[in-house]
């Protein structure tokens, strides 16, 4: 039984959901089953739609038409006018004209759950009628009612028990029917609103799902040919790895690696699942593959940018040492507010540390913080991690560019500039 991950680059046009097809149809004779993501931008458009509502600004609607314009438009190059699938998409749609003809009274971090969602479960409903539309036989899936999760909006946490029996009593049965396409991304609570797993979750999504059927492996299919040691579009000459440890592509996501998101290795890891990442423009080439025993040498450092950053440095209203105490309310000021710190350096009289931006919940955090506690900030900072580097990388990484805060450990470097 095999998992494949497709992202919102692999299906971002009509093209890339035929291209999809022809990699399913290569695989047949598995039992499989595929996570996909919203197609494209979807994800960041809708994100700029549910700011848009909450604010009520004019452009609401300018904004969801151009969404529905998009996905409509591929339906056509896809389906005949008569196709069943219009309806589906209309349909699915619909949540979303609920939602935004009434004025927002719920938290943003719910709204932004209820709305984002949607981009998935239009995708995935386009995938499956398309596959089903060329003579692969496919079954919709719901994910929400199969990963279940609390109510941390934005950043569901799974309840691996729940979920675990939910997914083996169902889909064994489905995936002998044909290719079951599920959601990335999404979750669901006990009292049937919808979640989501943080912020690139599919990969997350799949690894749920194969932890929990005992698959033989997770692909995820991507817009590059493996993992690469950097950003091809930030720095030339990148390296593909052929092989990796769980504990090194978990050290590499935790840092900010984008290629997979965070969460995806340790259900894999503790089931001795591998995860292949490959390109989906050329599916037969080997990509990278992640397992226990995973050998790597590092001709080239991994370097990780993180930008739209901010540095916070907090120190006590009384100019006291920085204490144990101290460390302790801050640390539950950042959890209250999810805040997750990307680097942090304690000296004598403040605590320094670098966190992605989130307009929302920093203005929370910092006016939690201004309560007991001095408070400086930079912004639009960048962070950058380096991970077994060497001093002329870093010389030529921060070239021209003022270190705000620098860290220095055995196999791992990270500068914060400007």
């Amino acid at each position: 039984m095999l998992v494949f991950k497709f992202g919102g680059a692999s299906v971002k046009d009509a093209e890339g959901i035929i291209n999809l097809s022809r990699v399913v149809n290569s695989y047949a004779g598995n039992e499989l089953l595929i996570v996909v993501s919203a197609m494209g931008k979807t994800t960041n458009a809708l994100e700029k739609l549910t700011k848009a509502y909450v604010s009520q600004a004019d452009d609401v609607h300018e904004i969801y038409d151009e969404i529905k314009a998009y996905h409509f438009d591929i339906v056509a190059q896809l389906f005949e006018a008569s196709h069943p699938v219009f309806d589906e998409i209309q349909n699915t749609f619909v949540e979303i004209d609920w939602m935004i003809e009434d004025e927002p009274h719920d938290d943003f971090d719910f709204i932004y759950d209820q709305l984002v969602s949607i981009g998935e479960l239009v995708s995935t409903r386009i995938v499956s009628a398309y596959l089903n539309h060329t003579g692969i036989k496919s079954q919709w899936l719901d994910v929400r009612g199969y990963i279940h999760t609390d109510n941390t909006y934005r950043e569901g946490v799974v309840d691996w028990v729940k979920t675990t029996e939910s997914i083996q009593k169902d889909i064994p049965a489905l995936l002998q029917k044909g290719v079951v396409v599920a959601q990335g991304f999404l979750g669901g609570t006990s009292e049937n609103f919808t979640t989501t797993l943080g912020r690139e979750g599919s990969d997350y999504t799949a690894s749920i799902f194969a932890a929990c059927l005992k698959a033989e492996s997770v692909t995820t299919w991507k817009d590059v040919p493996g993992v690469l040691n950097a950003d091809p579009k930030l720095f030339d000459g990148t390296v593909k790895f052929d092989e990796l440890s769980y504990n090194e592509a978990i050290e590499m996501t935790y840092y900010g690696a984008t290629v997979i998101h965070p969460k995806t290795i340790k259900p894999l890891q503790n089931a001795n699942i591998p995860l292949l990442v490959k390109p989906f423009i050329d599916p037969v080439a080997p990509g990278t593959v992640i397992k226990e025993d995973g050998k790597t040498v590092f001709e080239k450092p991994v370097i990780i940018v993180k930008q739209n950053q901010v540095l916070l440095s907090i120190s006590a209203n009384d100019y006291s040492f920085i204490t144990e105490d101290h460390l302790s309310d801050i640390f539950k000021l950042f959890a209250k507010n999810q805040v997750k710190i990307n680097v942090m350096q304690t000296s004598a009289l403040s605590f320094t540390t670098c966190i992605d931006f989130n307009e929302e919940r920093f203005s929370k955090l910092l006016s939690s913080l201004k309560q007991n506690f001095k408070v400086k900030y930079n912004d639009s900072l960048t962070l950058y991690t380096v991970r077994h580097y060497r001093e002329d990388a870093l010389k030529e990484i921060t070239a021209g560019k003022q270190i705000l805060l620098e860290q220095l450990s055995r196999n791992t470097a990270q500068m914060v500039v400007r």
